[in-house]
């Protein structure tokens, strides 16, 4: 007979007094969702909102895993307790994280066995399809690591597009991360990622064409100035340079990184990403309820029978979604 599953309001107080097991448990239920998830959002209340979150974001490729580990490395020894939330891609058919970013950033080795360390807490969680990569269970993971007494949580994802652009709709301080030789400066201003990102890191810097990356990130930056897009209190992004393989310029990027927190502390700016933040998730939330009855309406016989109304060219598109709507149930 099988063990029966502690309940969340069992596990929490374990996770928060250091036991990972209990922690491990907590986010597998966070990424499967219902009213377990639910009851750890309320746990969490009072107890998050401490935590420094750190988005690290660029190419496959790039290094970000290994400059996380790095990282990683650095702030143990520094004599912090940092966790990292690797979002991987899903398997269309599992649903599953597919990459094992936990794998490649605690056996890095740029880091060693980081995941056997006590201090130290990587976990990957798969996107499951959300719509912009970042699962909405990531949210909460981010809270409750920080609940729980994890000071800073690293988010890292995979790949240059919405997903990494969303980041900062997760994190206080938006990282990216370029190599040269694959056209990362074009690529990520087409991206978007040139107005979110806080902190360019230029990985891989001993290779040839790194300087030429730092130069054409440097006229993008110049330009935004030029069209007026520069930043009203006058924050210009930092470019570093670092090889993290080699263990050149990670302690720099941090250095960085808590440059760029004390500056939102200061400026008040801190509250405001984290106001936008809770927004974020608030927004993800009440799109996931609605859009789960909307595709329940449509399902439904009435959706049924409207779909082959607008098939048989009786009613249009647009007058079949406005009955399918005023027939939607209360969602509260």
């Amino acid at each position: 007979m099988s063990k029966r599953r502690a309940p969340v309001d069992e596990l929490y107080p374990e996770a928060k007094a250091g036991n990972r097991r209990s922690l491990g448990r907590l986010l597998s239920a966070v990424e499967r969702g219902g009213p377990a998830a639910e009851r750890i959002s309320e746990l969490t209340v009072g107890d998050a909102g401490r935590a420094h979150i750190v988005g690290i974001t660029g190419a496959p490729g790039a290094g970000k895993s290994t400059l996380t580990g790095r990282l990683v490395s650095e702030l143990v020894a520094a004599g912090r307790r940092p966790a990292v939330l690797a979002v991987d891609p899903s398997s269309p058919l599992t649903g599953g994280a597919i990459l094992g970013d936990r794998i490649r950033v605690s056996v890095s080795p740029a880091a060693g066995e980081l995941d056997t360390d006590p201090n130290v807490f990587i976990r990957s969680m798969a996107t499951r399809g959300h719509a912009g990569g970042l699962a909405l269970a990531v949210p909460l993971a981010v809270r409750l690591f920080d609940a729980v007494g994890y000071d800073p949580v690293i988010i890292e994802t995979v790949g240059v597009g919405q997903v990494e652009v969303d980041v900062v709709g997760a994190a206080d301080t938006a990282v990216v991360v370029m190599t040269p030789g694959m056209g990362d400066a074009v690529q990520a201003n087409k991206a978007g990622l040139l107005e979110v990102a806080d902190i360019f890191v230029v990985n891989k810097a001993d290779r040839p064409g790194a300087t030429d990356v730092r130069r054409d990130l440097e006229l993008m930056l110049e330009l935004s100035h030029v069209t007026g897009q520069e930043d009203p209190d006058g924050y210009r992004p930092p470019i570093v340079m670092a090889s993290a393989l080699e263990g050149q310029g990670s302690a720099e990027v941090w250095e960085t990184v808590e440059a760029h927190l004390q500056f939102l502390t200061e400026t008040g700016r801190r509250a405001v990403r984290r106001r936008h933040r809770v927004g974020v998730e608030l927004r993800a939330r009440m799109m996931q309820t609605l859009g789960n009855a909307v595709e329940a309406a449509i399902q439904s016989d009435m959706g049924s029978d409207l779909v082959t109304q607008v098939e048989a060219g009786e009613l249009s598109p647009a007058a079949a979604g406005a009955k399918l709507l005023d027939g939607l149930p209360d969602t509260r």
